[in-house]
């Protein structure tokens, strides 16, 4: 059995989430921290060695006073991380345990994983090396002059698709793109790995997969964990496999 080791980048600023108290991993969702949603489902897979959540400096003590129980008892790695997501990333990469072939990077703010996903991207990384979730692009785009806020031109959906975690890698094709990096300010890991001309493959994700971004998104996430089946682990064999919800 192949084993992974999986990365929770938390240590961004949440600009955009907008809370007096809490930063988007760290607020209250459905009786728990947003970042420990994530973080369970991995947690009790046996083909995953080690989880490492990434936080900011400044966040240290206020994690600390809040969740140490939680990471102490639930064997969770810490790992202070840098300016960027990339430079948060690449800071869990140096403490990843030597065992770990593989190494998975998901969103703490990304609650509502089904594990019939996490199954699916593990195989298809095992298979090629590298592999993410993602859905395709269904709204139609347009390109939106930034001051005026008035449409340049539509962009054509066609092959467009939206990325999102988890992001799979062998583990060494993960340290060389991280390693290959230069000044260049990667969105995505997967982003990285194309940059060595390493095919990426894609796993077929869902909108269910919801990032959590702004305080509707945490309304809508309350709503969808409800509909995230609970088994720990699944196999092909299960009745949701093959259930339209998921695609």
């Amino acid at each position: 059995m192949a084993k992974f080791a999986v990365i929770l980048p938390a240590a961004g600023s949440s600009s955009r989430f907008k809370d007096e108290y809490y930063k988007k991993p760290f607020v209250p969702l459905a009786g728990k921290a947003v970042w420990l949603h994530s973080a369970e489902r991995f947690l009790n897979r046996s083909d995953v060695v080690q989880v490492i959540v990434v936080i900011s400096p400044e966040d240290r003590e206020n994690f600390t006073f809040k969740f140490s129980s939680n990471v102490a008892i639930l064997g969770i790695d810490v790992v202070q991380g840098g300016a960027e997501r990339f430079d948060s990333v690449a800071a869990a990469l140096a403490r990843v345990k030597p065992e770990a072939e593989y190494v998975c990077i998901h969103d703490a703010a990304r609650p509502c994983l089904s594990d019939l996903w996490i199954d699916a991207v593990f195989a298809a990384a095992e298979k090629s090396g590298a592999a993410i979730l993602a859905i395709p692009v269904a709204g139609t785009l347009k390109r939106v002059e930034p001051d005026r806020k008035i449409i340049e031109e539509t962009v054509a959906r066609q092959g467009l698709w939206e990325a999102q975690t988890p992001q799979v890698f062998r583990r060494k094709l993960l340290m060389d793109a991280h390693a290959a990096r230069g000044d260049f300010a990667a969105t995505d890991d997967a982003q990285l790995v194309e940059r060595l001309g390493h095919s990426v493959a894609v796993v077929h994700g869902s909108p269910i997969n919801l990032k959590i971004t702004t305080k509707e998104d945490l309304r809508m996430a309350e709503q969808l964990l409800k509909a995230v089946p609970k088994p720990k682990l699944l196999g092909p064999s299960h009745p949701f496999a093959d259930d339209d919800i998921w695609r």
